[in-house]
């Protein structure tokens, strides 16, 4: 029994055992057949699959001021990565121990062995692709590391990668910051950047990226699809301006402890807005923009008494014959019951005229005079409301727009005081803009315009799209009517509740504004306190509306909070306009510099230039091309850049390049060459596209910069009434760069003289015949 059961057991296990070997030998065969067999099938789908296109962004348009100064634009930035695998071991050998370290001193996030042991396991696992830093470098910085041991062989000897990234860059820090906006990665946002993405964002290109361990290294074999830069968008924001509204706004914020504020200020005529400042409480004396109060729905309330002008322009198309001498009843005790309702007024004022009315800002008057005339049908006070264009959004260029909300008696909460307290401002809601675009109307006689923000969308100096003025409402009263409500709004910075704000130098006309907040369904005794008018009042240029929320102390009213800050944003601006129209004799002589047209050369160099002296530039080209810029014309300000093509094997076009760049482009492809004159180069004596015969002598004729057989310069602002020149552009970058080039400028030089001297050498050591 014992000896048949060990029998079971053994026989068990050997089967167990040649089910093993088996096994194995199944596995040793399978891989034997995929290593050798169909080897290739696997590793060509392996190559398939790590080969992969990918886009290549495009850089995003520039924002503008009205004068073309940069408030928002893409830099380049970049993240440095290495392929060892096309470094020889010489170079790497008497390079890694300097890379090394000074990798460690320039990102400083490890020691120089760490950074030594890093390259050198890169090199020995014949690695294709190492990120050596996350950090993002900028220009400056690339063209320091480009010169770095092993680095300075570039691409193809050096390993060196520079993956380019756009980071946006607002010039002026904070300023308009709203108004500009943003977009966020899901590509939601606000303001002009989210509105105007399409024409901001360009067309994406693609290129070939192959999947390594660490990362996508960019494959550059010819077939990738070079991305389309976005067009720049031109506002109608006047930089100066701004900063004024912005200042002033700020101030008035922090002294009053207010909540939030917004201001806005308008050309009459072109409805063009040249300043629209947003700033809200995120803590104690801390206010940023992060709403936009003026136009969207974070701005939308009762607007209070501000608002009595369009009641009043209501009563009086409705019964033109009423004077403004006519008078109505207020009562002594400044209170009054009308239409079910209690109103009251700061002051008991008694018997008032009607131009009075709105001077003083009389719930009691206004309530009075709506109520008696329009009280057997209120439908007819809703629908001149609607008529003056109150009850519609105005089609404003930006996304956000806050729709307004005018009850109307077919509402389920209208009630028998809705009436008595609409026309004072209350149970109806507007944006600031709203409110501005009204005022508006009655400053430019009686023609309602669409505010507008943008007025150009160009690509460098081709306006691509222009927009015009956009009339909503052709006459928005009558002459009668109009002349009537803009005595009234002068009487009120005269004789009425802003006749703090009256100045001698010009005429403001203009209505106070103080609404209670509705809070947890009942009226507090916080305020939203505005100010809305335009000036100057004789001859009206600009309008402007100021709206300060839930301010705190002494000061509560629209009077004394809103209407100072107007007054100084009106000063700053009547200051700039009666400076403009001084006799010209008595002007300095505001001369436009001529800057030498740039011609062609590396379109990192370039781009960095002009974006440094505000010039707008576009480039079909990317990463570190040469590049060329197009013929324009003098009075443009922008340049336009196209690609050079540099093929191997073939002698590149070097006109319009400085010495330096056409000996590097030249002597690099094993071209001897002789220089005769100074300046630019406006010939060559191998045409471009020949073949290269190493040894070639191509003769080089050289001109001027600014001589007249030259591209003719372009008329770009400058800070000075002087000729400025290619040096004076390159120390606009900064000095350190200045430095950089003339000592490279040196260096190639010296190398020049070098092949130069050898070359005689040679030439002097052949036997003679």
């Amino acid at each position: 029994m014992k000896g048949s059961v060990k029998k079971s057991i053994v026989t068990r296990v050997r089967l167990a055992f040649l089910g093993v070997c088996l096994f194995s030998c199944a596995i040793i065969w399978k891989v034997s057949r995929i290593q050798f067999k169909e080897g290739d099938k696997w590793r060509a789908l392996e190559q398939e699959r790590r080969i992969v296109y990918q886009p290549v962004f495009a850089t995003r348009g520039n924002i503008y001021s009205d004068n073309e100064s940069i408030m928002a634009t893409s830099l380049p930035f970049f993240r440095v990565a290495w392929d060892p695998s096309v470094v020889d071991d010489k170079t790497f050998d008497s390079g890694v121990d300097s890379l090394s370290l000074l990798l460690s001193r320039f990102f400083g996030d490890r020691t120089p062995k760490e950074y030594y042991r890093r390259l050198k396991n890169a090199k020995s696992g014949k690695l294709r692709y190492v990120r050596l830093n996350s950090r993002q470098i900028n220009f400056q910085e690339k063209k320091m590391l480009a010169q770095w041991p092993i680095f300075r062989g570039g691409k193809n000897k050096g390993g060196v990668i520079f993956e380019k990234v756009d980071k946006r860059f607002r010039p002026f820090g904070g300023l308009a910051q709203r108004t500009i906006g943003f977009l966020n990665e899901d590509k939601n946002g606000a303001g002009l950047e989210f509105t105007y993405n399409r024409h901001l964002a360009g067309k994406d290109g693609e290129a070939l990226f192959e999947r390594l361990p660490g990362g996508n290294k960019p494959i550059y074999d010819g077939t990738e699809v070079k991305p389309q830069p976005g067009y720049d968008v031109k506002t109608t924001l006047d930089i100066n301006l701004q900063d004024v509204a912005e200042n002033a706004l700020y101030k008035s914020l922090v002294d009053n402890s207010a909540q939030y504020g917004c201001v806005i200020l308008m050309e009459v005529q072109t409805g063009e807005i040249k300043a629209v400042a947003n700033l809200g409480k995120v803590a104690d004396g801390v206010y940023r923009e992060d709403y936009n109060y003026a136009i969207a729905d974070q701005g939308r309330t009762e607007p209070g008494s501000t608002f009595k002008l369009a009641s009043m322009m209501a009563l009086l198309e409705d019964n033109p014959s009423l004077s403004l001498d006519d008078t109505v009843n207020t009562g002594r005790t400044g209170s009054m019951r009308i239409a079910g309702a209690v109103k009251t007024d700061t002051h008991a004022y008694g018997q008032l005229s009607v131009k009075q009315v709105i001077e003083k800002s009389s719930n009691i008057g206004v309530a009075k005079l709506i109520n008696d005339h329009f009280s057997p049908n209120p439908s007819k006070y809703t629908d001149y409301l609607k008529k003056f264009g109150l009850g519609q959004p105005l089609g404003f260029q930006m996304a956000g727009e806050a729709r307004p909300y005018i009850k109307d008696p077919h509402d389920r909460s209208w009630s028998r005081t809705s009436l008595s307290t609409m026309c004072i401002g209350y149970e109806l809601k507007l944006a600031p803009l709203q409110t501005l675009a009204f005022y508006n109307a009655i400053a430019n006689n009686g023609v309602k315009v669409q505010p507008m923000i943008v007025r150009e969308i160009k690509q460098a100096d081709k306006v691509l799209e222009r927009f015009e003025t956009k009339v909503l409402i052709p006459k928005i009263c009558s002459d009668e009517t109009l002349s009537k409500l803009r005595q009234m709004l002068e009487g009120v910075v005269l004789e009425g509740t802003a006749s703090a704000i009256r100045t001698p130098d010009y005429s403001i006309a203009g209505k106070t504004g103080t609404a209670w907040k509705f809070k947890n369904g009942q009226y507090t005794k916080q305020y939203s306190t505005s100010f809305c008018g335009y000036f100057p009042a004789d001859n009206p240029k600009y309008s402007c509306i100021v709206v300060v929320d839930s301010p705190k102390g002494a000061n509560w009213s629209g009077a004394q909070v809103a209407a100072p800050i107007f007054r100084e944003v009106a000063d700053k601006a009547m200051a700039r306009d009666m400076a403009s129209q001084r006799p010209l004799l008595a002007r300095a002589p505001a001369n436009k510099s001529k800057v030498p047209y740039v011609r062609a050369g590396l379109q990192d160099e370039l781009t960095l230039v002009c974006q440094k002296l505000g010039v707008s530039n576009h480039s079909q080209a990317s990463g570190d091309d040469w590049v060329r810029a197009n013929r324009a014309d003098s009075n443009v300000n922008a340049v336009d850049w196209k690609p050079v093509a540099v093929r191997p094997g073939r002698v590149p076009d070097v006109t319009g390049l400085t010495l330096r760049d056409a000996l590097f482009l030249l002597e690099n492809r094993g071209l001897r060459v002789k220089a005769v004159g100074t300046g630019r180069v406006r010939q060559q004596s191998v045409a471009a596209g020949s073949g290269i015969r190493r040894g070639t002598v191509v003769t080089l004729a050289l001109e001027p910069i600014g001589s007249k057989s030259a591209v003719a310069p372009q008329a770009l602002p400058a800070p000075e009434p002087t000729q400025l020149t290619e040096n004076k552009l390159i120390t606009a970058v900064d000095q350190d760069e200045t430095k950089r080039i003339k000592a490279l400028k040196a260096k190639r030089l010296a190398q020049y003289r070098l092949s130069q001297e050898a070359a005689r050498r040679a030439e002097a050591a052949k036997p003679k015949a």
